[in-house]
């Protein structure tokens, strides 16, 4: 009966968890209580997450949210709804669905074998997606459709330049940009140039060539609309001189990054700095993504690339090869 939660679930779960914040070391594997549910909240049972660097941010303490511990860490969910709430209208038990803003501001995190998640914060999975599909795009997606909507207003036809490109978020960003009618010039490494022109950039550079401001300025001649490198590599000496009038640079990465910023050629071009955190998006920011990442999700216009799988019990060892670096693609967490 909704409202109820079935006989048939357990009393603990499994949980990738933390007492306190710290290195990868302070991760512990072990039983929690299955959460309780508010009138308005939805249990999920985890069928895929993802390790994102916030998720590094946030275990570290480098990022400062509350955090009631013990604290599950994990930022983004895939899976199938096991109850509801008394309240809950829009979801039933069995339902495919995501979120991608649990595991901070009080919320406990995704890496467990159920979450409770607030159905304003919760949303359907499209028919025919998997959750091994949906689960690499869902964090970068949210940041990518923030960016370029919310904050740069990206309108057709626009150049925008996606330093970086390569990566989930810089990946997202094509898409996005492409999808939205841009002319978009990527910066990736050699070995990537493929896969980000099949991501929708129109021009693709060397991101480590040492004529790389050189051919930026060449692709886009009459100057560049959005900037936005996501890795946080914001080198404002080399992009502001290359800004067309009403420019946009965007930045949400680099937490230790102090570069320099020529203002005097930044002001003259009415050009603006913009930067934001997803985690400070609200509740109806996020669902108004959450509406066209469905949709490019359906289209297939929105994938992303899955480097390694991880069990949940192996969530230090997906931590660790996130701080590594080693991983080419996304870190994916299942059961």
């Amino acid at each position: 009966m909704k409202g109820m939660e079935p006989v048939s679930l357990p009393g603990q779960m499994t949980a990738a968890f933390i007492t306190a914040t710290g290195g990868v070391e302070a991760i512990e594997i072990g039983p929690l209580p299955v959460p309780r549910l508010g009138p308005t909240d939805v249990l999920v049972r985890l069928e895929a997450s993802e390790v994102n660097h916030v998720d590094l941010f946030v275990r570290s303490g480098a990022y400062r949210t509350p955090l009631p511990f013990p604290f599950v860490i994990g930022r983004d969910l895939v899976g199938t709804v096991a109850a509801v709430g008394e309240a809950v209208e829009d979801f039933v038990e069995g339902d495919r669905v995501w979120t991608n803003s649990l595991g901070h501001a009080g919320r406990q995190g995704s890496f467990a074998e159920f979450s409770a998640v607030p159905t304003e914060r919760l949303y359907h999975l499209p028919e025919g997606i998997t959750p091994a599909e949906a689960a690499p795009t869902l964090h970068a997606a949210g940041t990518a459709y923030l960016g370029l909507v919310r904050e740069a207003r990206l309108r057709p036809g626009e150049t925008i330049v996606v330093g970086s490109a390569s990566g989930a978020v810089g990946t997202a960003i094509v898409q996005f940009a492409a999808a939205m009618g841009a002319h978009v010039i990527a910066g990736a490494s050699a070995d990537d140039e493929q896969w980000v022109a099949d991501c929708g950039a129109d021009v693709v550079i060397d991101k480590h060539a040492p004529d790389y401001y050189t051919q930026v300025e060449s692709a886009a001649p009459h100057g560049v609309d959005v900037w936005w490198d996501a890795s946080g590599d914001d080198n404002f000496e080399g992009s502001v001189p290359l800004l067309a009038h009403g420019a946009r640079v965007i930045v949400m990465a680099g937490m230790e990054s102090s570069p320099r910023v020529p203002i005097g050629q930044l002001y003259t071009r009415d050009a603006s700095v913009l930067g934001f955190a997803i985690s400070n998006a609200s509740a109806a920011d996020l669902a108004e993504a959450a509406k066209v990442i469905n949709q490019l999700l359906a289209t297939g216009v929105l994938r992303g690339r899955v480097g390694t799988t991880f069990h949940l019990a192996e969530a230090a060892a997906a931590h660790r090869a996130l701080e590594a670096g080693d991983v080419r693609g996304r870190i994916l967490i299942v059961p």
